[in-house]
């Protein structure tokens, strides 16, 4: 179980490290895109706004998750 997590969590750290998929800019950039709305170029790069946000959100739950299950367990 635990070669397992080790294994989850190194890949969506790798995942999260690509700087190809990790495109985002800052709240002025997003609301130009944005008036330009239905262009390729918006969707992506609001896309990648998402994509940033959502991993320290990702990654709190995984550390969650795995510290419950350490603790129910009894190992503590």
């Amino acid at each position: 179980m635990d070669k397992r997590l080790f294994v989850l969590i190194l890949t969506l750290v790798i995942v999260g490290l690509i700087p190809q998929l990790a495109e985002a800019q800052c709240a002025m950039c997003k609301a130009v895109a944005e008036t330009s709305s239905g262009s390729k170029g918006a969707t992506g790069l609001n896309n990648g706004i998402l994509y940033l946000m959502f991993m320290p959100y990702l990654l709190m739950g995984i550390v969650a998750v795995t510290w419950y299950l350490h603790k129910k367990s009894g190992k503590a």
